[in-house]
């Protein structure tokens, strides 16, 4: 089963403030995404957890940045990457 990957604008404006090779690197990570966009299973650093006062996943990409997303699974199946954002922030939003 396959999701569509879906960015934000702010997630977009991020991406396109980065140089070319940390832009691919999180394009790359966000592909992956779509084939398996829940934790477990080993496959990348995932986990839902409340951001904001709001239930979200979070990706970590690299040691560098960090993706929130929701997954929308009522029969659109749809990954929703709502912001990217450096690691050190997103720490500090969640509690870590």
């Amino acid at each position: 089963m396959s999701y569509n990957v879906l960015l934000s604008d702010d997630a977009r404006d991020y991406i396109q403030s980065l140089d070319d090779k940390s832009a691919r690197i999180i394009k790359d990570n966000l592909r992956k995404l779509a084939e398996d966009p829940y934790p477990g299973g080993g496959k990348g650093d995932k986990e839902k957890l409340t951001v904001d006062g709001e239930e979200m996943y979070r990706l970590h990409i690299g040691r560098t940045h960090t993706a929130f997303y929701v997954v929308v699974d009522d029969g659109t199946q749809e990954v929703r990457v709502v912001e990217i954002t450096d690691i050190d922030d997103a720490h500090k939003r969640y509690g870590y």
